[in-house]
């Protein structure tokens, strides 16, 4: 079996994330990316995707999922989407990067990223 992948790269929002007081009240920006791993079956000559993913529903998917809801950790969000992606037929795994440029570090920094990687459990 062959793979083939879908990447969503540099999607932006602005949600409310974080653990510190003012992360719950004053949204921030969030950037997401998503690539998905899909299944595929020979064909004859040519490979074939077992199912069509329109990446309108992978973008609807994270939109949803970061909603206007308090996502305290960036871990946990990344987790939630990869869930929910997972759960689409065909997706095999998932990779969920999130950054968040404006952390509150204390020093010059470009964001911090949060990085997971699911794969379907298939038992």
């Amino acid at each position: 079996m062959t793979h083939d992948a879908i990447t969503l790269r540099g999607m932006r929002f602005h949600t409310l994330v974080g653990l510190l007081p003012h992360e719950a009240r004053f949204p921030q920006p969030l950037e997401l990316d998503l690539t998905v791993q899909l299944s595929l079956r020979q064909v004859g000559e040519t490979d074939s995707p077992r199912v069509l993913l329109d990446y309108r529903t992978l973008y609807q998917l994270v939109a949803e999922t970061v909603g206007t809801s308090h996502h305290k950790l960036l871990e946990a969000l990344c987790e939630q989407i990869a869930r929910k992606v997972l759960a689409l037929d065909g997706v095999l795994r998932a990779r969920v990067a999130a950054r968040k440029p404006h952390a509150p570090i204390g020093g010059p920094i470009e964001n911090v990223e949060v990085v997971i990687e699911r794969v379907r459990d298939e038992r």
